[in-house]
């Protein structure tokens, strides 16, 4: 009989050598990639909107296997547990997932098709391939360890941009007609896209421009050694784990 604790096990990521979890994560990432196949395109299809029911449909089961085993995975027990998971991060990310569709189930959501950005919000079903990916994990795991230095540049970026932006405006009031514009100037500056839809044409302008771009690689450039550190330091970590581990079993 499959208990709750062995379900529980099956659909969360696959740790070592459990053949029907590797099972469930493959099926659910395959299910993952055909659910967003209806996004690309514009009008609705009869097979679309099948494929998009029936992923749907899986989503929903998978919502409440998870939930019923959200004790195992809170690791508290009790009815507390069951409460709180529908308000945790990945159980949000796969209700927001599965609302949009819904509105295609059955009439009962008719509204949500009031507002297209609903349709978009299936994009979400992405960050669910989180769960079945070991890789995803560490990534995400590496975010977290590292949110107080990425804050840090993150809020610095914030603040060149706010300064830059205000900067401009007031060098070239002709061509920035708002504090808007300013911003998104100031946005793909720092992180040198360089659309050339708005652009310094005084000398002064100009020369903001390229301090600002120059300064810019800088700040782009932190985040990347920030995440690329952490995800050395948690590979040596998972490395050491499993030697570890083999080193018992041998014993």
């Amino acid at each position: 009989m499959l208990t709750r604790q062995r379900l529980f096990e099956v659909i969360e990521a696959a740790d070592g050598e459990d053949r029907y979890s590797h099972i469930y994560d493959v099926f659910m990432i395959a299910v993952i990639i055909v659910s967003l196949v209806p996004l690309a395109f514009k009008t609705e299809h009869a097979v679309l909107t099948v494929v998009d029911k029936v992923c749907a449909a899986i989503f929903i089961v998978d919502y409440l296997l998870r939930w019923a085993t959200a004790d195992y995975k809170l690791k508290r027990s009790g009815a507390l547990s069951f409460v709180r998971y529908p308000f945790t991060g990945m159980a949000l990310v796969d209700l927001l997932s599965i609302l949009p569709s819904l509105s295609i189930l059955n009439g009962g959501f008719k509204v949500l098709r009031v507002l297209r950005m609903f349709r978009a919000l299936r994009v979400l079903r992405v960050f669910k391939a989180a769960r079945y990916s070991k890789s995803l994990q560490i990534i995400a795991q590496v975010f977290r360890n590292s949110r107080e230095p990425l804050l840090v540049v993150g809020s610095l970026a914030v603040v060149y941009i706010l300064v830059s932006a205000l900067i401009i405006i007031n060098v070239e009031p002709e061509i920035f007609n708002n504090y808007f514009d300013a911003v998104y100037w100031a946005t793909i500056s720092l992180t040198t896209v360089g659309y050339g839809d708005i652009y310094p044409v005084t000398t002064i302008g100009r020369t903001v421009t390229m301090a600002s771009s120059v300064l810019g690689i800088a700040i782009v450039a932190l985040p990347a050694g920030i995440i690329t550190a952490g995800y050395m330091r948690a590979l040596e970590e998972e490395t050491a784990e499993k030697e570890k581990a083999d080193d018992s079993r041998e014993e």
